[in-house]
């Protein structure tokens, strides 16, 4: 039986942004007074059907009600946060009000939709239903969406055996990079009933959602930050920078002012592994201005090792940021068969030094080899973990 993985207590700084301002949108959670609640729903009953668009005050009381009508379903008061997203379009700029439901039962999802099909009718809106790990609710107004409620449980479906440092035998970390842009892959990984670090790209359409949605499934999330590749110097090699990234040269000040940017758009982020960075992991400098940052927010790193010749492990130690190195990549051949030869390999890995991380990417066959072998990996006394709990 695979880890059941319990809410751990974070820090403020491991907490990642949450509460914090910014250009992508803010976190907050709606606690309104009765009277407050009942004012707003009222005026969201001026919609009318001839209107185009949707006024910021008559989103905020819809979203009321989707939040009292969750509220009001379940037997313990759910988890509710409301991230609001700032658009540009070519009409000018709209805001959409993404809802993250922490929900625990088909019966309460079922109410939910009852509930939500009932807004939807009252303020002549279009309902839609998608996801698979992570079920979504879109409410659209003349095709613009206004509303984007994300009902997620806190832990799959499937019992899972309590996980950590506790746990006796070699113990198997597997981070999966890459996420930001695949709403169907973030949701295939979230629904696997074993620990994941999840590794989110910066500045990416769905990144701030796919962050959210996994530390509510008690994931962990990592910042996955962009570095400077040695192939970026080389046009024969094809490769084009990160529109952001740390670059050699970048001082301590520049080096705060891209990991500041880059974590509000990654909330609950507990480390950093290396997006690329074949060149920028190589600089001592470099490196040593990114560990005091790290440093300064309480998180890990995990050098991910695209270049032999990195120096971040050892600017991590010396900086007293705990931190560990990749042993495997899962899936350098995308194919089910490869990518199982190295889960073993992983495995025989963690199983002569007692521990070992794995980086794998959201591809079809990686998740699907990740479900078939994750018991099989159990039953041999591989425990899977999260990357923080390897870290020293």
């Amino acid at each position: 039986m695979l880890a059941q993985v319990k809410r751990r207590r974070r820090s403020p700084a491991q907490r990642g942004r949450a509460g914090h301002f910014t250009a992508q949108g803010f976190l907050f959670a709606y606690r309104y007074s009765p009277l407050v609640l009942l004012s707003l729903v009222a005026a969201s009953f001026l919609i009318g059907c001839g209107k185009q668009s949707i006024s910021q005050s008559e989103l905020r009381a819809i979203t009321t009600e989707i939040v009292a009508a969750a509220e009001s379903i379940s037997v313990h008061k759910p988890e509710v946060i409301v991230r609001p997203e700032i658009h540009t379009v070519s009409g000018g700029k709209v805001s959409t009000d993404h809802i993250y439901i922490t929900l625990e039962g088909d019966s309460e999802v079922a109410s939910l939709r009852k509930a939500l099909e009932g807004i939807a009718h009252r303020h002549h809106l279009d309902l839609a239903e998608s996801g698979t790990g992570v079920r979504r609710f879109d409410f659209i107004f003349h095709n613009e969406l206004t509303h984007s409620i994300h009902v997620v449980s806190p832990v799959a479906r499937q019992p899972r055996a309590p996980a950590g440092r506790s746990a006796s035998g070699p113990r198997l970390a597997i981070v999966i990079d890459d996420l930001g842009n695949d709403r169907s892959a973030a949701d295939s990984l979230m629904a696997l009933p074993f620990p994941l670090t999840i590794s989110v790209l910066p500045h990416l359409p769905l990144s701030s959602q796919i962050a959210e949605e996994a530390y509510r499934r008690n994931d962990e999330v990592m910042l996955h930050l962009p570095m400077e590749s040695e192939r970026e110097s080389s046009p024969s090699e094809g490769t084009k920078p990160e529109k952001i990234e740390l670059r050699v040269g970048m001082n301590r000040g520049q080096v705060h002012e891209v990991v500041t940017a880059m974590l509000d758009t990654v909330p609950h982020a507990m480390g950093v592994n290396n997006h690329q960075g074949s060149r920028a992991t190589t600089d001592p400098a470099l490196m040593q201005a990114v560990m005091e940052e790290l440093r300064s927010r309480g998180l890990f790193f995990i050098d991910s090792r695209t270049t032999a010749s990195t120096v971040a492990y050892g600017a991590a130690q010396a900086s007293g940021v705990p931190a560990a190195s990749r042993k495997v990549f899962l899936d350098d051949t995308p194919t089910r068969k490869a990518i199982l030869e190295q889960l073993d390999l992983a495995a025989r890995d963690a199983a002569r030094d007692g521990s070992a991380i794995a980086i794998g990417h959201p591809h079809p066959a990686t998740i699907a080899a990740l479900a078939e072998e994750a018991p099989r990996l159990e039953a041999r006394g591989v425990h899977i973990v999260f990357a923080s709990e390897l870290v020293r």
